[in-house]
């Protein structure tokens, strides 16, 4: 058995894949799906703000990719919004304030569609919640799970769609938050009566240190059949990420929040 660090790669199926919006863009992603089975569920990856340092690489997003198809039979899709860049490359366009990414957000989900991947949920960080809000609620999707969400772009009506729908909503928010702590994420989220509101002791905004509790409170929703938390040890194979890809961008590859 060997040990699971934050750069460790378990075996999957990896493949670099395309997505194509609405408006005539093509974004850059990967998707990761379990090396020897179909998957059990599929995460589709909405990054933080990309104007911060938000990208498909943000760690927890990473460590999903790396762990999840192995450890849970969960595939992992990540991709890169408009305008935003990582070690796999820059996708066309420019940010656009959570405007132009409804197109971002519709193409992951229908190349999750296309492929027939199973049991689709949204995972959203910080800004990639209000995307998740905004745009998500999609006949495709069985429900979102939300981290760190600051509410800063979504709106009532948004909330509203979601409460109507009664797909299920699960914000994870950490006790120290920068923007939106775990009693105020209450009140705001009780406009969606179903939502679940889930502080984490001891975490922040992101999630440096916790990314094993995120990744266990994803699975235990998204895959309840498997065990959690998740092993800390692996008995087959295993490579290692680059820990020097990122080097000279330390806090883009964690960042969210104003420098």
């Amino acid at each position: 058995m060997t040990a699971i660090r934050a750069n460790s790669i378990l075996p999957a199926r990896r493949q670099d894949i395309e997505l194509h919006t609405a408006d005539g863009l093509k974004l850059v992603g990967e998707l990761a799906l379990p090396a020897d089975r179909d998957p059990v569920a599929t995460l589709i990856c909405l990054h933080p703000l990309p104007t911060h340092g938000g990208m498909m690489d943000s760690h927890v997003y990473r460590k999903a990719a790396w762990r999840l198809p192995a450890l849970a039979g969960i595939a992992v899709l990540r991709f890169n919004s408009r305008g935003t860049s990582s070690v796999r490359g820059t996708s066309e366009g420019a940010f656009d304030n959570a405007v132009g990414e409804r197109f971002d957000v519709a193409a992951a989900i229908e190349y999750a569609e296309f492929h027939e991947l199973p049991n689709l949920w949204l995972v959203g960080w910080s800004f990639g919640t209000d995307l998740a809000l905004k745009y998500g609620c999609d006949p495709a999707i069985a429900g979102a799970i939300l981290l760190s969400p600051p509410l800063r772009f979504s709106k009532p009506e948004d909330l509203a769609v979601w409460a109507e729908s009664r797909r299920p909503v699960t914000a994870l928010v950490p006790e120290h938050d920068d923007y939106l702590r775990p009693a105020e994420a209450k009140e705001r989220f009780a406009a969606i009566p179903h939502a679940e509101v889930v502080g984490v002791p001891g975490a922040k905004h992101l999630w440096v240190g916790d990314a094993e509790t995120v990744l266990d409170e994803i699975v235990r929703r998204v895959a309840p059949a498997i065990e959690t938390p998740l092993p800390k040890d692996w008995p087959g194979p295993m490579e290692y990420g680059d820990a020097s890809a990122y080097a000279d961008r330390t806090v883009a590859a964690f960042a969210d929040k104003p420098r």
